[in-house]
């Protein structure tokens, strides 16, 4: 071989290593920007927020909510007003967690604190205006297990449960 073909075999090979390294380096470097634009991935925060609003869910289940509000010696519309109060507070206290869970799960939350306040609405509206708040919290207590189809609650429990294993699963 000449000393020609040496220098141009020597070219040739500088040219398309140099060009393959050009190739990964541009390819690393966008993936790292690509990288840098995605927000971090926290499950441990995720979690969090799925804990948070089992907890919500628990305390606006009517059953845990006639349990916790006590209807001592209040007449049944204010007993009424106090239950709907409670829901209300519960779940605007844990607004922010909607960021972290699917808009399915906050929606079904969503439903559960609509559905506990219109079944509460049509009790106290079934009773009479002299009724008290035992009344009313034995109207509830009497819906619930008349049947167990009378509350979202489960529903809502079991599908936090099914995302929050997604989240520990890596999904």
């Amino acid at each position: 071989m000449s000393d020609n073909n040496l220098i141009i075999l020597a070219i040739v090979i500088v040219v398309v290593v140099g060009g393959i390294y050009l190739l990964f380096y541009f390819r690393e470097k966008k993936g790292m920007q690509k990288q840098q634009k995605k927000p971090p991935y926290n499950a441990g925060i995720q979690l969090q927020a799925y804990e948070r609003l089992t907890i919500l869910t628990e305390r606006i289940s009517l059953k845990n909510l006639i349990a916790r509000v006590s209807p001592s010696q209040m007449d049944a519309r204010t007993y009424h007003a106090l239950l709907v109060e409670s829901i209300k507070q519960e779940y605007e206290y844990n607004l922010s967690q909607q960021l972290y869970v699917s808009a399915q799960i906050w929606q079904a939350i969503t439903n559960l604190k609509e559905q506990n306040i219109f079944i509460l609405h049509q009790l106290v509206n079934t009773l009479p205006h002299s009724a008290t708040g035992t009344d009313l919290s034995k109207r509830v207590i009497e819906l619930l297990e008349s049947g167990p189809n009378a509350s979202l609650h489960t529903i809502v429990l079991d599908s936090l449960r099914f995302e929050a294993r997604q989240v520990m699963a890596g999904a």
